[in-house]
């Protein structure tokens, strides 16, 4: 085919192009797409029981939204996280066991030990909730007393001493009286010091052989050779032989007492 005749087959297809979309556009404006349509307005309420409905889904929202900080903070979740990932620390192993690992482990703990804290919620709280034995606030008072329980078993007297100096409260009478946000935040703090503790406890054995490999190797004048890369053997050789994961979770389920 010559240049002149490609020029006259490149014209044509390209005006049958042109003439394919003017006649689709047309057909197009004679029978418009359609679009569903999406309002959104506030219109006033006819019922006071649809304001208090309207509330309670937006309260219910909220609380779905926290419900990640209250795991963390009202449950053994903080303590179990920060003292596995401390023992990874002293291991010296980088990233072995990943940290995905680390928080699944710290949540399976966590469901372990509030079982008895959550059965009691479910058969006291949830379940005639559920079957409308009792109201809403009945249900939620009764929700908070096993959590509360739990808290203070765990709360230093001065953490709670702390926060209600804080807030400007009176001294209350018994710990019946100590509100749940003071003690929501005493149990946080108790909760990181106790884990620093343990993590402490932790860390000196896998630090001796550290200091013990260092100097074995600078007393061979081996100083080009990093101290972690042979004792990195011997820390995970004493965690095996020790049993080391079956020693760790039991500690920690047991330092709850």
């Amino acid at each position: 085919m010559s240049g002149y005749n490609r020029k006259i087959y490149f014209i044509c297809a390209f005006s049958a192009l042109v003439a394919m979309f003017i006649v689709e556009g047309h057909a197009w404006a004679q029978d418009p797409i359609t679009l569903p349509t999406v309002r959104i307005g506030f219109e006033e309420a006819e019922s006071p029981q649809q304001v208090s409905t309207l509330l309670q889904i937006i309260f219910l929202m909220t609380v779905l939204s926290l419900a990640p900080a209250i795991l963390v903070m009202m449950t053994s979740f903080t303590r179990f996280a920060i003292v596995l990932a401390m023992v990874r620390q002293a291991l010296g192993t980088q990233n072995m066991p990943p940290t995905q690992i680390i928080i699944g482990l710290a949540l399976l703990l966590t469901f372990f030990l509030m079982s008895p804290v959550y059965t009691e919620i479910n058969k006291d709280a949830l379940q005639p909730y559920l079957s409308e034995e009792i109201s809403q606030q009945e249900a939620l008072d009764k929700a908070v007393k096993p959590i509360r329980a739990f808290m203070l078993k765990q709360t230093r007297k001065k953490d709670i001493a702390l926060f209600m100096d804080i807030s400007g409260n009176e001294k209350p009478k018994d710990y019946d009286d100590v509100p749940t946000l003071v003690l929501v935040s005493a149990f946080s703090i108790s909760e990181l010091k106790t884990a620093f503790q343990i993590g402490f406890i932790i860390y000196i054995p896998f630090l001796v052989i550290d200091m013990v490999t260092a100097s074995v190797l600078l007393s061979m004048g081996m100083m080009m050779l990093p101290p972690f890369m042979v004792s990195l053997p011997f820390k995970l050789m004493l965690f095996v032989l020790v049993d080391g994961w079956n020693l760790l979770a039991g500690s920690l389920i047991k330092s709850f007492g």
